[in-house]
């Protein structure tokens, strides 16, 4: 893996947060993740029958075993504002920050290819823990130079719900999959991210707790936020 490019002192911390990560349990059988999604409506959503949902997932279960990996819906017929609300956590749901309108604007990048289908699974999955107080502009680069692909952001919201464990205090991710493009194809500076929300300021107090799809500048570190990543993603038919 490449040498993080900051500080050393950012190195000690992001050494210190992976050291003192909790170890996630494992996914549900992708049978079982078919079940979730379909209880939360999100084949509705998609306009997608419960049937394919299981279909695809029992299909993936038959090739590969689906062990560890994770089910998700393309982000053009889920969209990040219709899967953050489903989040949970403390008993209270998800949101999108209030300045993060156009969330689902946010597209993969370009060297993030997704499968041509409306269903897709996700094998080797990381938190990135050990890249915690890393930029994004640092860690993209160690991604792609490491054979991973970041999580889109919706890929990660997906991992929550059916992984709720995932996100927990002072260890959470970032998504940098996705990114908006401006006028004239510039990257917005902004880049995607999902956390635990402290109650502060336009959150308001009685989200203190909740799961929160928010945003951190590309050139920022943050010793609470790792990166999420995925070995590789796998389609099925359209």
């Amino acid at each position: 893996m490449p040498a993080n490019p900051s500080a050393a002192s950012t190195t000690s911390t992001a050494a210190v947060a992976s050291a003192t990560s909790t170890v996630l349990p494992a996914l549900p059988a992708l049978s079982t993740q078919a079940e979730r999604l379909i209880e939360l409506g999100v084949h509705q959503s998609a306009g997608l029958p419960a049937a394919r949902l299981r279909a695809f997932a029992a299909a993936a279960e038959a090739v590969a075993g689906g062990e560890g990996a994770l089910l998700t819906v393309h982000p053009d017929l889920a969209p990040a504002s219709v899967l953050a609300p489903l989040l949970r956590h403390d008993g209270k749901p998800g949101f999108v920050v209030t300045d993060m309108t156009d969330v689902d604007l946010f597209a993969p990048l370009d060297s993030v290819v997704l499968p041509d289908s409306p269903l897709h699974v996700l094998t080797g999955l990381d938190r990135g823990d050990h890249m915690a107080d890393w930029s994004p502009n640092e860690a993209l680069p160690a991604l792609t130079e490491e054979a991973r692909t970041p999580l889109l952001l919706t890929e990660g919201i997906h991992w929550v719900l059916q992984q709720p464990a995932v996100l927990e205090r002072n260890h959470c991710f970032m998504t940098i999959g996705s990114r908006l493009r401006k006028a004239g194809g510039v990257l917005d500076a902004r880049t995607p991210a999902v956390w635990i929300s402290n109650g502060t300021g336009r959150d308001g107090r009685e989200r203190r707790n909740a799961p929160k799809v928010g945003w951190c500048w590309a050139g920022n570190r943050h010793t609470w936020l790792g990166f999420a990543s995925a070995a590789d993603r796998r389609g099925g038919a359209r």
